[in-house]
């Protein structure tokens, strides 16, 4: 199915600059954005604590939530509409995790019944304590980290037959990450400082492909994780799986182009580089953005009428494959000619 004249050329290698400005752009305004929130926003899961889902049987005011819970100690929880405003659901987080969960949720709802005059219904209670908390936070950055260099050892592995050496980098790289995290460094420093030092060795070792994915990879989270941070939204485990998925969607699109580039270097061995990028993106354009397309459909939809439970996941997801889908155009391919250029020099 072809809905893009397969005769199309656009020249999307010219407009690399413009690109890779509107990337840099976007990826400033997402580290300001966690500069001024202090971090993203963590929930119930990374930062330990309790949280109660709440129904009530007709409409209430946060601030009658709010006294209500300030009448047990409670007063500095967090009181957030959940769903859609008809449906009366609230989510209430502190900070204390407690141990007697039933104990806990009969005192909210004695006390929520009192101060806003009506019948509520507790929907769920969930407490992490805050080691477990950051176990989860630890796990969550490795599990991204190694996720990474395992791609590159495919995408050497596949496109340029590097297998050892890409599988002693990675290995070297996981070894010396899990060392100095036995002298208790900061998990994002440690991982962000791997990240770009894996960058470097790709550079020198040339790795070219593994280097164009891994930067697309990291630009789509970068920029995710910076709109969660706009919006002021929770980072979950779900979210971390959106991640991880979104991850799997932005390489399956950039192998499909790498795919045809390679294909093309030995078709049209004599043209230059810019032109073969330039045809194999033109090439798969049409499935690139029929995937897109539909996967985005089914996204949506999810995220319209899935519910409050995966409505953050799904808006994770949605971020995440416009992105990817731009990546894998204008940023994975076109850092394939740094290498034309540095041959050049």
């Amino acid at each position: 199915m072809r809905f893009i004249k397969p005769d199309i050329n656009i020249d999307f290698v010219g407009r690399k600059k413009l690109a890779f400005l509107i990337s840099i752009l976007c990826i400033v305004v997402s580290f300001l954005s966690l500069a001024i929130h202090k971090g993203p926003r963590l929930g119930v899961d990374f930062a330990g604590g309790t949280l109660v889902q709440l129904k009530f049987a007709s409409a209430v005011r946060i601030d009658d939530i709010k006294s209500g819970l300030a009448s047990i100690g409670l007063g500095k929880s967090s009181v957030q509409q959940f769903g859609q405003h008809a449906d009366h659901e609230f989510l209430i987080r502190t900070e204390t995790a407690y141990e007697n969960d039933e104990g806990i949720a009969a005192e909210i709802q004695k006390a929520l019944e009192s101060s806003t005059e009506g019948e509520l219904e507790i929907r769920r209670v969930e407490m992490v304590g805050p080691q477990v908390g950051e176990d989860l936070r630890k796990k969550a950055l490795f599990a991204m980290f190694y996720a990474l260099l395992f791609i590159t050892i495919y995408i050497s592995g596949r496109f340029e037959l590097k297998w050892l050496v890409s599988g002693v980098v990675a290995a070297a790289l996981i070894g010396a990450v899990y060392m100095i995290n036995l002298f208790d460094v900061s998990i994002p420093v440690l991982i962000g400082a791997a990240l770009i030092v894996s960058l470097v060795v790709f550079w020198f070792l040339e790795l070219k492909y593994a280097m164009g994915a891994i930067v697309a990879l990291i630009h789509d989270v970068i920029i995710t994780i910076g709109i969660f941070s706009i919006f002021d939204k929770e980072f979950t485990l779900p979210i971390i799986a959106a991640l991880l998925t979104i991850i799997g969607y932005s390489l399956n699109d950039t192998i499909i182009v790498f795919d045809r580039i390679r294909e093309n270097l030995r078709k049209y061995h004599k043209k230059p580089l810019v032109y073969v990028i330039n045809r194999s993106i033109n090439e798969t354009l049409s499935r690139t953005l029929l995937t897109s397309l539909t996967t985005l459909v089914v996204v949506v939809t999810l995220f319209i009428m899935g519910g409050g439970i995966i409505h953050d996941f799904a808006f994770a997801l949605i971020i995440g494959i416009v992105v990817g889908t731009y990546s894998s155009i204008f940023v994975a391919s076109p850092i394939l000619l740094a290498w034309q250029s540095r041959g050049k020099k």
